[in-house]
């Protein structure tokens, strides 16, 4: 038998993510759970119909690489009816399996060892693991309790001539964080004259509340121009497990991105891009998704009032974090467990989501993308906490 002692790992700290973890818990002790964030109501029919008969069509095989044409078309035209930027559907569009793979190949193209990558924690899980295979070294700006705003003279600091590549979420996971247009406003000083690289993810662009305008990076051309804007079909369209995702860019951004994908999964399911590109044609501004998450979100936030947990403000995505000062001095991974195993309903804790020894302050991530029924057994549960 081969000797495997001297393996090592090239994520020792990676450990088993936050959201499995919490889902665990919460199967074991039969939660409600409000941690890991997707839907539990149906996907449009319509739309499952749709991707059906493409498939009784015979789209079964291979994709294109880049993309089915017909899907990069109808984003190309969303793109520049919603952001005001015209993106070549042939050079400059790239579906992807899921909005993880777009940033994976795009941080694999572009980092290289010792380079640094700027990023805003709390910080989804799967950036850091990205960074750290390219041999990247990530630099962070903490976006601080309660209100997460981004401090402009922090980043200023944190750029250095190495800078590679800085890494965005809008809006913000986990804290329903919006960028606002001062924000870009400032990025675009910070990135003047430097070689950075502009990464974002914006999966949550149609997930953005109380008449807010989404600042997509899209709408600015001197940042668009140095810049992958990623985002996905599974959050609008509740079809999380479909993974299906897309990067607009330059053509040499562009380029980079496909010669690594295409080493990774090559395509992407066919009958399902095509069922998007008939969606987005149809209403690419997806207004409705927008209302109904607001609905969801407002909805949650009546049922938890009285509670002894304080909402803070929620701009965009669907999570809700709460405030649980007024209930214990526990750490937040330590309440979390503790809510799943007294009370019965799971969250995240926003410590994963830092790293070691930032503060994460006493709050917890809900996901309100839940049916009405699961959000009211849910809160009246928090409601005796």
């Amino acid at each position: 038998m081969t000797d495997l002692g001297t393996l090592q790992s090239k994520l020792p700290a990676g450990g088993v993510s936050i959201f499995a973890v919490m889902t665990r818990l919460s199967n074991e002790h039969g939660a409600i759970n409000l941690s890991q964030g997707f839907p539990d109501f149906g996907t449009d029919p319509e739309l499952i119909e749709t991707v059906a008969r493409y498939m009784r069509e015979g789209h079964n095989q291979y994709a294109p690489m880049p993309g089915a044409p017909a899907l990069r078309e109808a984003l190309a035209t969303k793109l520049e009816r919603l952001y005001g930027r015209r993106y070549d559907p042939v050079t400059e569009i790239s579906i992807t399996t899921g909005a993880t793979e777009a940033l994976f190949a795009a941080l694999t193209a572009f980092v290289r060892p010792g380079d640094e990558v700027l990023m805003f924690q709390p910080a989804y899980d799967s950036y850091l693991p990205a960074v750290t295979l390219s041999g990247g070294v990530p630099r962070y700006v903490t976006l601080r309790y309660p209100d997460y705003r981004i401090d402009w003279d922090e980043v200023r600091r944190a750029i250095s001539a190495r800078t590679r590549v800085i890494l965005i979420n809008n809006p913000h996971n986990p804290t329903g964080m919006i960028w606002s247009r001062d924000d870009m406003t400032e990025l675009a000083r910070v990135v003047q004259g430097t070689g950075a690289i502009l990464i974002a993810d914006e999966v949550y662009e149609h997930i953005i509340f109380d008449g807010a305008r989404h600042e997509s990076l899209a709408r600015y051309p001197e940042l668009a121009e140095r810049a992958v804007v990623i985002s996905s079909f599974g959050k609008t369209y509740t079809a999380t497990g479909w993974k299906v995702g897309y990067c607009a860019a330059p053509p040499e951004l562009t380029a980079e991105i496909q010669g690594i994908r295409q080493w990774m999964t090559f395509s992407v399911n066919g009958a399902t891009q095509l069922a998007y590109a008939d969606f987005v044609r149809r209403d690419p501004e997806c207004r409705d998704v927008t209302d109904a998450y607001q609905r969801r979100r407002d909805y949650f936030l009546s049922l938890v009032a009285g509670s002894r947990f304080r909402p803070l403000a929620c701009r965009g995505t669907f999570f809700q974090m709460l405030d649980y000062s007024a209930i214990t001095t526990e750490r937040d991974a330590d309440f979390a467990v503790r809510l799943i195993r007294e009370h019965g309903v799971a969250a995240i804790p926003v410590s994963p989501f830092l790293q070691p020894g930032v503060d994460p302050g006493p709050v917890l991530r809900f996901c309100f993308a839940k049916r009405d029924d699961t959000l009211e057994r849910a809160a009246a549960h928090l409601q005796r906490v």
